[in-house]
């Protein structure tokens, strides 16, 4: 599964990569998936944990931007309201949003079992997708035990492409997924910060593929064409984009975060279509915020904004490498009544550069 491709995607702008060119550069935050994969089935669940603690006890700032609104996730409203996460961020199908957020509640009262009496209840979060192409998503295949494995397999180190959510995603015409990214973003003030972002990519028509300012959209659609693939049909898919960073920043701050994504996704073609869900959400490891009154809230020196610009510049390119990481690593994958989705590497065999181009 961590098999990486053999021809180079090309590097997204002039900042340099964490170790891993993934969200999990940022420190702390761990991904894990659950893949169910068996003929009609081809979905899962994908988790994004901001730390390693109980986050129901010690959230984190966050904030989400709606690109366009034809989605059906659940929690982004508690989130907009008091600017922050209290359970691990969950990626699905879009029927299964009930179950997986059904399992973040009793996972977080079983480790916390005051949870709605004594103590607050808790708001889950889980964003979606459909990937209903490919999976049978009236079976609604994904249980709470789905949700735990991919929390169990969490970790610093994961995969890409037809894994976790993105098993049964399609972008492009192509088969889409799970992509990651991340960049180091130097601040005027002398201080350096990571930026990792994490995609659930199932949108765009083939015409429309753009990668690293190329339009691979007219060749990627007569190549489909000739292999009788589904045509250029109006949009229907969506896009989830996670953000992480260790800047200090507070809500109001990475609310702005979460809206340069969008700069990210429209670079590689997407114009967030009538049918499409595109949702934007960042989070900051940089402090946490305690849910007992009793303990004090932190007294933050949060970055000026006025140094913010390398972050929008970071995010906007993880975002976009994110994208493009999403179809560079994804398989051919065969689901519900036969239907197919070839992986872009399959499709543009020979068309795409061995050597990274850079678009500056």
């Amino acid at each position: 599964m961590l098999k990486r491709p053999s021809v180079t995607p090309p590097h997204i702008g002039r900042l340099t990569t964490g170790p891993r060119n993934a969200i999990t550069d940022v420190a702390g935050v761990a991904v894990g998936h659950a893949t169910l994969a068996d003929g009609p089935i081809q979905t899962g669940v994908t988790v994004v944990h901001p730390h390693s603690g109980d986050i129901y006890r010690d959230r984190v700032p966050a904030a989400a931007t709606v690109l366009n609104g034809f989605g059906k996730s659940i929690g982004l409203m508690q989130v907009a309201e008091l600017g922050a996460l209290e359970t691990p961020i969950a990626l699905t199908n879009t029927f299964s949003v009930a179950a997986v957020a059904q399992a973040q509640i009793r996972q977080c009262v079983a480790a916390n079992p005051q949870c709605g009496r004594r103590l607050p209840t808790v708001n889950p979060l889980v964003f979606e997708c459909n990937d209903g192409y490919l999976n049978d998503i009236q079976a609604m295949a994904i249980t709470e035990e789905h949700y735990l494995t991919a929390c169990a397999a969490a970790g610093p180190v994961f995969a890409e492409g037809a894994v976790g959510a993105g098993r049964g995603m399609s972008s492009f015409g192509l088969k889409g997924g799970i992509g990651s990214a991340s960049r180091r973003a130097p601040i005027a003030d002398g201080s350096e910060y990571t930026v990792g972002a994490l995609v659930l990519s199932n949108f765009g028509r083939p015409s429309q593929l753009t990668i690293a300012g190329r339009a691979i959209g007219p060749l990627l659609e007569e190549k489909l064409a000739s292999t009788a693939q589904a045509p250029d049909e109006p949009e229907k898919g969506s896009i989830i984009l996670i953000i992480a960073t260790d800047a200090p920043l507070d809500a109001r701050q990475l609310r702005r975060l979460s809206l340069r994504a969008g700069a990210g996704l429209a670079r590689t073609g997407s114009v967030f279509g009538h049918g499409s869900g595109d949702i934007a959400l960042a989070f900051s490891t940089a402090y946490r915020l305690p849910q007992d009154p009793a303990h004090p809230m932190p007294s933050v020196a949060v970055l000026h904004d006025a140094l913010l610009d390398p972050l929008f510049q970071a995010v906007a390119d993880s975002a976009e490498q994110a994208i493009i990481h999403s179809l560079w690593h994804a398989e051919t994958v065969v689901g519900r009544n036969g239907h197919r989705r070839q992986a872009l590497l399959d499709v543009m065999a020979g068309q795409l550069s061995t050597s990274p181009e850079q678009r500056t």
